[in-house]
Formats: C-alpha cells, structure tokens, sequence
C-alpha cells in the first residue's frame, strides 16, 4: 500500500516553469499556461474517451500510464511524461515512483484478470493510487482524473465530467473531492467510488 508522505490539501503550486514549450518571446500568465494545458489535454480526451479505447490503444501498462502524461501535457512541457526528481507537497518520495508505478499497473492487470472490483470501483483505485503517487512535476490530479475515466470509457461506462478547475477554492465540489481523497487514503473508497458512478 501506497502512502502520501504529506496529506492532499491543494493543488501542487505552479511555482516552476522552467521547461515551459510555448515561444518565450513573452512571458505567459499562469491563466495562459493553464489555456494551452487544457488545449493539450483536449486532444488526448478526443483520443481516448470519444469512443471506447481498445486494450491496445489504452493498454494500463507502465510504459503507456508515462506515456498519457505526455499526450496530456507535451505540447506545453518539455518534462511532460517524466518522473519528477523532486519532492512535492502531496506524493511519495521522488525515489520511489518507478517502482510505485510499475506495482499499479500489476494491480490493475491483476483486477482486471480476477474481476477483483466492480468497474467504479477499480476506476476509483485506479485514480486515488494514481494521486497518491503522483508521479509528475505537475498535472497529477488531471492524469489521475483521465486514467479513471479512460478506464470507465474502456469498461462500457460514460466518463466522469470531472471540472479541470475542480482543486480551486471557488469550486463547490472541491471540499466534498478532497475529502473523498482523504477518505480514500484512510481505505474508504465510498464517496470516491460515489464520484465515478456520476451520483455525487
């Protein structure tokens, strides 16, 4: 079992952006910066979610969950689908990601071979493991978010519409999320599970 080394309160702060891919003739606000991430992550949506994804296109290896977060974020980021060296204010150690990594996608080949869980409720493991772990320098929380609902298209559900500004304080839903998340990190995954069956 994975363990956050820090509790989740927040958003990783964007506090970084060296390794930003957008011409630098200019400096971009964070407003900017978040505008061409969500343009990014637009095209791996319509790749993934607007029809089922096969098991080859979508196949939850370790290779392939690195390989998302650069579909996701490599048009803006020049470390997009590399593990971070750093360590976060949410996650567990730097050193540990491979090897964190490597042991979800086992779990989720393993889940899907045995009929361990429903289809929410993997998606839901899926997500929080991938929280968690938060593998990246940034954009855990949308990777994580996508997976579950890649998972959910994959499995004959209907993505979750998950709001990208679901960590910001004006977001009413963001309290009841992250409460979820903590539930879930305590081995209650009842709210959490209750967010990917669209009945929150």
């Amino acid at each position: 079992m994975i363990h956050s080394t820090k509790l989740i309160d927040d958003a990783t702060p964007l506090d970084d952006i060296s390794g930003l891919k957008l011409p630098n003739n200019r400096m971009y606000t964070l407003k900017e910066i978040y505008e061409a991430e969500a343009n990014n992550i637009a095209l791996a949506t319509l790749k993934y979610l607007s029809s089922p994804p096969s098991k080859t296109e979508a196949p939850f290896t370790y290779e392939w969950l690195q390989k998302l977060h650069h579909e996701m974020f490599g048009d803006v980021w020049k470390w997009a689908g590399e593990f971070r060296r750093v360590e976060l204010s949410i996650g567990i150690k730097a050193y540990m990601v491979p090897t964190a990594l490597k042991e979800l996608a086992d779990d989720i080949a393993y889940w899907d071979e045995h009929r361990t869980f429903d289809i929410y409720e993997t998606a839901t493991r899926i997500h929080h493991r991938a929280v968690q772990i938060h593998p990246f320098q940034n954009g855990n929380g949308r990777w994580s978010r996508m997976l579950a609902n890649i998972y959910l298209r994959q499995n004959g559900s209907m993505p979750v519409k998950w709001q990208e500004d679901l960590l910001s304080k004006e977001n009413p839903k963001r309290d009841a999320y992250i409460q979820a998340l903590k539930s879930a990190d305590n081995g209650d995954y009842r709210s959490l599970t209750a967010m990917h069956k669209h009945t929150y």
